[in-house]
């Protein structure tokens, strides 16, 4: 039964998109875990906490994706073999030193940020607007995270754009 309004065929190039943020999630996820259970130091408290509220909400989108899929009729992505030929998230070393955590973490929010934008352009050419919903509030969530945890990796001195914008 047809209950989307939209053509198989159309939909395919949205679910082919979703399919590789899907693989990004979880190379993503797996790599947060990694960071809650190898960071030491100074920062261990707050950055063991975040990276598992990170890891958490990464879980709950990998869910919500794989049934985004599903609910455009097609079987999502489900093979880690998949997702590690299909992610451009590389898996790295667990051990590094909290900033470079963190700065590899903003590294796969660029990544994951440019496919959801991939997601939002095929929805939008084929008028999906549950994807384009469902992505564009990822995407505010992603920019939010990323702009605190680059705010973390800042010295106190550190100023961000000194330019007043002027009103007329």
């Amino acid at each position: 039964m047809n209950y989307l309004n939209m053509k198989d065929e159309e939909l395919l190039k949205v679910v082919v998109e979703l399919n590789i943020l899907l693989a990004d999630y979880h190379i993503y996820y797996q790599k947060l875990r990694s960071n809650h259970w190898n960071i030491i130091g100074k920062n261990f408290f707050d950055l063991h906490e975040k990276f598992e509220d990170m890891y958490n909400d990464a879980r709950v989108k990998i869910d919500e994706i794989a049934e985004r899929i599903l609910t455009l009729r097609y079987h999502p992505m489900s093979k880690l073999e998949d997702y590690l030929k299909t992610s451009s998230i590389l898996e790295d070393t667990p051990i590094k030193t909290d900033q470079d955590m963190v700065k590899e973490v903003l590294k796969d929010h660029k990544i994951l940020l440019k496919q959801m934008s991939s997601v939002i352009k095929k929805a939008d050419e084929v008028s999906d607007e549950g994807t384009v919903d469902l992505i564009g509030a990822y995407i505010r969530e992603l920019e939010k995270t990323s702009w605190m945890l680059n705010a973390w990796t800042k010295k106190p001195s550190d100023k961000l754009n000194d330019n007043i914008v002027e009103v007329s």
